[in-house]
């Protein structure tokens, strides 16, 4: 039997509103296509340590922002397994701490996925920053989900 085209999924989960239709773009491909998936969000701790280094954040500053950001990260994966739930998708989640461009790589490589999704916009610009690294460095797929209409897809599913 021939391996489908794709079989297991990473959404990557910021929190913002492009990432949170992603996740439901990967819950519909999932289910769909019978896939794994998982999502991932990904502590920046190159932020956090470049805020230290200008001298922006003292080391107190610094350490109450990365369990802020990690509370924050927990919260969205939560809010994903929910949206996952409500569709009968399985899901699993992975909360790391890294560049967030490696994380998601490395995530997608562990995981076995053939596709990483990101969220996007109009506003957006993939020329530079976390996406074009991922395009330019990850060895498999990448599917950046800009459909307007994907809530609607979702609400169907």
């Amino acid at each position: 039997m021939k391996k489908p085209l794709v079989s297991s999924i990473v959404a990557a989960i910021s929190g913002s509103n492009a990432s949170i239709l992603a996740a439901k773009y990967a819950i519909v491909m999932a289910k769909q296509y019978k896939c794994r998936l998982c999502a991932v969000n990904v502590i920046d701790t190159n932020l956090v340590n470049e805020l230290f280094l200008e001298k922006i954040l003292v080391e107190s500053e610094a350490s109450e922002y990365e369990s802020f950001m990690e509370s924050n990260g927990r919260r969205f994966l939560d809010f994903v397994v929910e949206l996952a739930a409500a569709k009968g998708v399985k899901i699993t989640t992975d909360l790391r701490r890294g560049a967030v461009f490696a994380e998601i790589i490395c995530a997608a490589n562990e995981h076995n996925s053939d596709l990483i999704i990101l969220g996007g916009s109009k506003k957006e610009r993939i020329s530079s920053g976390i996406h074009c690294e991922i395009l330019l460095r990850s060895d498999c797929s990448i599917l950046v989900s800009k459909d307007p209409n994907v809530d609607l897809k979702y609400r169907q599913l």
